[in-house]
């Protein structure tokens, strides 16, 4: 790479950064202007546009980035799961630890899923069915999941995915509760992925309605 290419993408990442640094503080995407992030990031406003054509794209590369880490995420939990017979409590752990190490990455996806900018929303939306769809056919690789077919592996999935974003701002911010009979975010989500392969144990199909 030459030094060029090598300082735009520096830049490139320093502006991405400086986004993640300003919604840290509690800000919302939407909420962060042009100005704001080019000057956290060292450059002027005008440099803004030699990497992205206004903050809507820069939105959508921070989804790429994290959708390149949820995905590494799944690979390490599908390798517990498929390699080391892994269970639902090291897969969480596995989740946690990731969760932790890219901190602003998953604080965007958790407050950028219902967020201002419809461009963001969107394309998060499709990596959430995508990682569904992933899910779903790692499913049907697992024999303790054969007696279920592809409708219902893909609502399993759906749900697992589904948890998992909804459970994101909790875990990200993890507080000991203030009740002691209430459970952490980490037993919660545990418990929920629980509750979802237990009944797909004993699912009899779409189209039973009991």
């Amino acid at each position: 790479m030459s030094p060029r290419a090598e300082q735009k993408l520096q830049t490139r990442q320093a502006l991405l950064g400086a986004a993640c640094q300003l919604m840290e503080s509690g800000r919302g995407f939407g909420s962060i202007s042009l100005r704001e992030v080019a000057r956290a990031a060292g450059i002027v406003p005008t440099g803004f546009y030699r990497h992205f054509t206004d903050m809507d794209a820069l939105g959508l590369a921070l989804v790429d980035e994290v959708d390149a880490t949820f995905r590494h995420t799944i690979r390490l939990v599908r390798q517990n799961e498929f390699e080391m017979g892994g269970i639902t409590d090291a897969s969480v752990r596995i989740f946690l630890d990731v969760v932790a190490a890219h901190r602003a990455q998953f604080l965007f996806l958790a407050r950028e899923q219902y967020g201002g900018s419809q461009a963001v929303r969107q394309a998060i939306a499709r990596l959430r069915e995508d990682i569904s769809s992933d899910l779903a056919t790692d499913l049907a690789r697992m024999r303790r999941w054969h007696h279920l077919d592809s409708p219902a592996l893909a609502v399993m999935a759906d749900l697992v995915v589904k948890t998992v974003f909804a459970t994101l701002p909790e875990l990200i911010d993890r507080t000991e509760p203030d009740d002691r009979r209430a459970l952490s975010p980490q037993e919660k989500i545990t418990q929920q992925l629980r509750f979802i392969f237990v009944g797909a144990r004993h699912w009899q199909g779409l189209g039973n309605r009991d």
